[in-house]
């Protein structure tokens, strides 16, 4: 267990010597220091690439196995969970349950802050439990600290349960990079704002995350190129934008890809079988179903 003052050797509590004296910059400096700080956020998820490409293969088995993906964290790394998991529903087409979070201190903290929950071991067992992981799930644990109690009691109870786990952090040799098969580790350094790993740190676990689900569902085939062939259509904007999804991914003028679209009744993956494939409604809704919603295998 990481002793309390241990916190203080981190690499994200370390003190950011390039912004100094930052209070007595201008709008325009303070910008700048920003700015250049993040520059050093990409290099450090691409360092990360080997392991987040085996966090990949593991959700894109437990999701096609009928397994779920389980984010668990507390403050920015939760609510960046919940953020990831909203987005899911929307732009693959999948039901909640497919990505779903654990947020120290429950939905309540995404828009207020409580994160005296996350010393809990306690709490992070009961949480993670109340979502029954299994053999088939993937539980990936988010802590910039790697540290935090309420994540790393998470991890290890969901281990146990036989879920695949996974944990996305900021520091090396952490307690939650251990406590998890799969340790993916971006180490970004230190804040422009010491230890407010919001910035550097939370834009990583961000990228890592969109890497993480874009990748999985795009190996699953719920995406036909670069194309978004699943996504929602519940607004105009997106109608527009499914209708230009099947006029460049089927060739097809616009009257086609909008009788197509009516015909599927707003799925553009059914429209796009039907006029890539030639078939009916019926047919390529069959065929989708056969491949486990795979669009380039419906298609043939």
């Amino acid at each position: 267990m990481t002793k309390k003052n241990d916190i203080q050797k981190l690499g994200t509590e370390q003190r950011n010597r390039r912004a100094k004296d930052l209070d007595k910059k201008s709008a325009r400096q303070i910008a700048a220091i920003i700015n250049r700080e993040d520059t050093a956020v990409p290099r450090a998820v691409k360092k990360a690439v080997p392991q987040i490409a085996k966090a990949i293969d593991a959700v894109t088995k437990a999701i096609g196995s009928g397994g779920r993906l389980i984010y668990v964290g507390a403050g920015t790394s939760g609510r960046l969970a919940a953020l990831d998991a909203s987005e899911c529903p929307p732009t693959f087409n999948v039901s909640p349950e497919t990505v779903q979070y654990v947020m120290a201190g429950g939905d309540r903290a995404l828009g207020a802050a409580a994160e005296f929950n996350e010393d809990s071991r306690d709490q992070g067992v009961t949480d993670i439990a109340s979502k029954n992981p299994g053999s088939n799930d993937v539980v990936i644990g988010i802590a910039a600290s790697g540290r935090t109690p309420y994540t790393v009691a998470a991890i290890e109870y969901a281990r146990e349960r036989g879920a695949k786990t996974a944990a996305v952090v900021c520091n090396r040799r952490s307690a939650l990079g251990k406590a998890a098969e799969i340790e993916i580790v971006a180490e970004v350094g230190p804040e422009v704002i010491s230890g407010s790993t919001r910035m550097k740190a939370g834009t990583a676990q961000k990228l890592i995350l969109n890497m993480i689900t874009t990748g999985a569902f795009t190996r699953l085939g719920y995406v036909y190129g670069n194309l978004m062939v699943n996504v929602s259509l519940k607004n105009e904007k997106l109608v527009e934008r499914g209708i230009g999804i099947l006029m460049e991914a089927a060739k097809a003028d616009r009257k086609a890809a909008e009788g197509a679209l009516a015909a599927a009744e707003n799925d553009v993956s059914t429209a796009l079988v039907m006029l890539k494939a030639n078939v009916s409604v019926e047919e390529a809704r069959r065929r989708l179903q056969n491949a486990n919603r795979n669009v380039r295998k419906a298609i043939g």
